[in-house]
């Protein structure tokens, strides 16, 4: 669990794989999620069944957002998790 004076983020990962990858892009979540007002959840599961991730992200007054991150696609990578995050926030909070 990640938090700030302004703010609380929570960060869940499962299933992800390869505990180098996963500091960084807990470090790129908590980067993104820094600067934004409320209580937020994000979660990222990686499947048994294929090489996809789904990445939910909650936050204040009802907000809620899925993506699935398609691991063939590159989008496992740090930096595109970041910004697939940046795009799925409301944009009252950017």
């Amino acid at each position: 669990m990640y938090y700030t004076e302004d703010m609380a983020v929570t960060i869940e990962m499962q299933n992800t794989g390869d505990s180098r990858a996963r500091r960084e892009i807990l470090a790129g979540v908590e980067h993104v999620m820094s600067d934004v007002a409320g209580e937020w959840l994000v979660s990222i599961v990686g499947s048994r069944a294929n090489d996809n991730w789904e990445m939910k992200v909650e936050g204040p007054q009802g907000f809620e957002r899925s993506y699935t991150l398609v691991g063939d696609a590159g989008e496992h990578q740090p930096d595109v998790i970041r910004n697939v995050l940046i795009k799925v926030l409301p944009a009252s909070t950017r």
